[in-house]
């Protein structure tokens, strides 16, 4: 199905508003190399998929450099690097100095094996820490970036959580440095009756209704932790991220299911760009 964004407004008066999906008319996505032009280099999917967490694989992970002006010289920090390589394709493919994060199993050495496979040892630094308690100097970086992290946080440690891990993000930006943040979320509208069931239990650590939050919310907040917001929305690719992931992922589980019966009516992927 199209899929419909969330797009920043700017009403009458000049005050600032994220308009919902049903305030714009359907638009037809049409995919072309041109889109994502470094990660359609990237041709085996059940590689990309096997390596990367949740929806998007490297595309999202393009697509956010893209809004985050992602660069040579930039001194970068990824939150939450699962195996690594996307960290790795940031590194290879935009040429900031990467410094990626996890806490969690061998996600560091992995991600170091990506490095080294991919020739960029010498841009790329694993560390076993997260958010927030990560060490780092106030002020340390250029960019940070976390995708499909953070709403297992939320998940974890409830909002409160969520929102500590947005602090030290804030915290170990420089003035003026970029934050961008991708991960699966819901819309608001009323859950499906067919996939209840399944969004409201389970542990991946905790049920989707507890880890995934309206953009709306998202936005909220970001703008607390002391960003001032950029860019908000709805991934243009949101639906077919999350098809792609259910059909490349090695073990989808039963989100494959409750994603085709969903069919982009409450689960979506979004997107925040804030600036400190």
């Amino acid at each position: 199905m199209p899929m419909r964004g969330h797009r920043q407004g700017r009403p009458q008066g000049g005050s600032r508003r994220w308009l919902r999906a049903s305030e714009y008319p359907e638009e037809e996505i049409i995919i072309t190399t041109e889109q994502y032009p470094r990660s359609s280099r990237y041709t085996d999917l059940h590689r990309v998929y096997s390596q990367c967490s949740g929806p998007g694989g490297l595309q999202v992970t393009e697509f956010l450099a893209q809004k985050m002006g992602v660069q040579s010289g930039d001194k970068l920090l990824d939150v939450g690097t699962n195996k690594g390589y996307q960290t790795c394709f940031l590194a290879k493919e935009f040429g900031p100095f990467v410094i990626g994060i996890d806490p969690w199993g061998d996600s560091v050495e992995t991600l170091m094996r990506n490095a080294k496979d991919m020739a960029v040892e010498s841009r790329v630094i694993g560390i076993k820490v997260g958010v927030p308690d990560t060490g780092f100097a106030s002020g340390s970086f250029d960019k940070v970036m976390s995708t499909t992290t953070l709403e297992m946080i939320r998940g974890m440690k409830g909002e409160a959580g969520y929102r500590e891990a947005l602090a030290e993000i804030y915290r170990v930006l420089k003035p003026g440095g970029i934050f961008g943040l991708a991960e699966p979320m819901h819309r608001d509208v009323a859950i499906p009756e067919e996939i209840y069931p399944y969004v409201t239990r389970g542990d991946m650590p905790a049920p989707w209704t507890e880890c995934f939050a309206t953009l709306e919310a998202t936005v909220q907040a970001v703008t607390s932790a002391g960003f001032a917001v950029i860019e908000a929305a709805e991934a243009p690719d949101a639906h077919r991220w999350w098809q792609e992931y259910c059909t490349y992922d090695p073990d989808p589980g039963e989100d494959r299911e409750v994603i085709a019966q969903d069919n982009g009516r409450w689960t979506t992927y979004g997107y925040v760009i804030a600036r400190r």
